[in-house]
């Protein structure tokens, strides 16, 4: 009789994400994304932008970020899924409102890679000229320079979530040293208390001082404790880890930037301030603020250092937020928002059509664009939009779900969720007039993808759109664009010194006061339209809180 041998089953073809990455991989994963060019060049822009009083910037920028981290924090533990931040208000709203916060993710997810890999090649070309013009825009080899490290991040992802995790635990433990040996050595070196004083403690008021925080790169240096949320999908105890990893990576990030910046005012010589005081802050050649500040007090070594972290710090944010951007995509076509096809993994649980997506728009991006400030300013506010919508939801779930476990529960989360949000609306706002229309723009063009995926049925899953529930979105995003048109803020500072449409009509204090106001209303009309709590329980579905392997 013949033997029949049992065949074993075919590979699914979209075997899903894999729960391997653990606590030091996902709190590396957040500091990955917090060091990054933004210590390469925050200290300066902001100095310049508020002087001494850049380190009151600072300080409000780490505490906007806290409320924003703690919120997170709670969401993240309870809902472990990819692409968590997409998926929070949709859970509690809906898929309109969901589709659109989806947007707000993924747009600035997509964009902030190609921002660092420009920033490595602005200090590269110190050495490497060939690379730019000297306007800063890419030569065609620059450009090709451009395309293979956007390749290398590629290649690394798709060897899956574990050697991501690996990669970039080693690539942060180089960039989170590098820094603190800046702060050490150079605060050793040369430090002058006088510094603190020049031209006053805030030479530009009040509105250079809040400015610094949105246009400088102040937030964005302290943006990417989300990731953690972002990889929750793929984490071995979210449960236990999502909060840990949120909360610590922040703290970290915080200590290190305000040390940097404390530093590097102190350390400036006089001839720094020669040519017009803190706005006009100089180093010699196209130096970067650390490197040519390392060589005018003649540590060379320093500066080497700082140019090959250059390459290095940024590349490793790049690769993560290309990473992020490929589990964004995975879950809005997990909601049914965008085609189907952007689920397809590998057998490595990695969501390779996404990754290929982040590619190919990174390339667009590389193409003649503005400087990294400006890019900063875009990305600041795209990502403190997408951030928006996490406290509106966390005020809907605490009541829509309320016996879900809750791993890490926010103490007097139902009064930081408003102040939250308002933290949110104050940073938007404070980015300019100028960033805020061409967001709008790029929001339009998201609307029209979304509504182009829906229309030719490119996901089986398409939802219907629950307009009822975000019934005050376009109230919501017309009204902070209206704010900010009359408003005093512009991308380079404030509009009272540069142009750039803003009409300047709304006094400090009570602009702020009117954002704060604007800001209640939308998120208490947003709790009572909220969905009933049925239909957010039918579209959580069955995510669970995973208590770990």
């Amino acid at each position: 009789m013949e033997m029949h041998q049992p065949t074993a089953p075919a590979a699914p073809r979209n075997p899903g994400l894999k729960r391997d990455i653990g606590l030091v991989g996902l709190i590396w994963t957040s500091e990955g994304s917090i060091i990054g060019s933004g210590w390469l060049f925050g200290a300066l822009f902001a100095a310049q932008a508020a002087g001494t009083a850049a380190l009151v910037s600072w300080g409000i920028g780490a505490v906007a970020i806290v409320i924003l981290a703690f919120v997170h924090a709670e969401l993240g533990a309870m809902y472990p899924v990819a692409g968590g931040t997409a998926r929070f208000p949709h859970y509690a709203f809906g898929s309109a409102a969901g589709a659109s916060f989806g947007w707000f993710s993924w747009l600035q997810a997509v964009t902030v890679a190609p921002i660092e890999v420009m920033a490595s090649l602005n200090y590269l070309s110190v050495h490497a000229p060939w690379v730019q013009t000297g306007k800063n825009h890419l030569t065609p080899a620059g450009y090709g320079l451009a395309v293979a490290f956007m390749a290398f991040f590629v290649v690394v992802n798709f060897f899956g979530i574990r050697w991501l995790a690996h990669t970039n635990s080693v690539a942060t433990w180089w960039k989170l040293a590098v820094p603190v040996v800046t702060i050490i050595v150079m605060g050793a070196a040369a430090f002058h208390p006088g510094n603190f004083g020049y031209q006053g403690f805030a030479p530009f008021g009040a509105r250079g001082m809040l400015s610094a925080i949105s246009t400088s790169g102040i937030i964005f240096a302290l943006l990417g404790f989300e990731q953690a949320d972002q990889l929750a999908g793929e984490s071995r105890n979210p449960a236990r880890d999502i909060p840990r990893a949120v909360i610590g990576s922040i703290f970290i990030g915080v200590l290190v930037y305000v040390a940097l910046q404390a530093v590097f005012i102190g350390a400036l010589p006089r001839t720094a301030f020669a040519h017009g005081g803190w706005a006009d802050l100089t180093f010699s050649g196209k130096a970067g603020p650390f490197a040519g500040l390392a060589t005018s007090i003649g540590l060379g070594w320093l500066a080497t250092l700082v140019y090959i972290d250059a390459v290095v710090s940024p590349s490793g944010t790049g690769l993560v937020y290309v990473t992020a951007t490929s589990r964004v995509s995975y879950g809005l076509s997990r909601n049914g928002y965008v085609p189907a096809v952007f689920e397809r993994t590998t057998r490595r649980g990695v969501p390779w059509f996404g990754l290929l997506v982040a590619f190919v728009v990174g390339l667009i991006v590389f193409l003649p664009f503005p400087t990294w400030q400006k890019l900063v300013g875009f990305v600041t506010s795209a990502s403190v939009l997408m951030y928006a919508g996490a406290p509106l939801a966390f005020g809907c779930l605490r009541k829509q779900d309320p016996h879900r476990p809750r791993p890490y529960r926010l103490p007097g989360g139902l009064f930081w969720a408003p102040v939250a949000f308002i933290v949110a609306n104050l940073i938007i706002y404070w980015a300019g007039w100028d960033t805020l229309w061409r967001l709008g723009v790029a929001i339009v063009l998201g609307y029209v993808v979304l509504g182009g995926s829906a229309l030719l049925k490119l996901n089986p899953k398409a939802p219907r759109l629950n307009w009822r529930n975000a019934q005050w979105l376009p109230v919501y995003l017309l009204g902070m664009g209206v704010i900010s048109w009359q408003g005093g803020f512009c991308s380079t500072g404030p509009a009272a010194k540069v142009s750039c449409g803003a009409t300047d009509a709304l006094p400090l204090w009570w602009d702020i006061a009117l954002i704060a106001a604007f800001s209640l209303v939308i998120y208490f009309w947003a709790q009572a339209v909220r969905l009933p709590d049925e239909e957010t329980r039918e579209y959580i579905g069955s995510v669970e809180v995973v208590p770990g392997a």
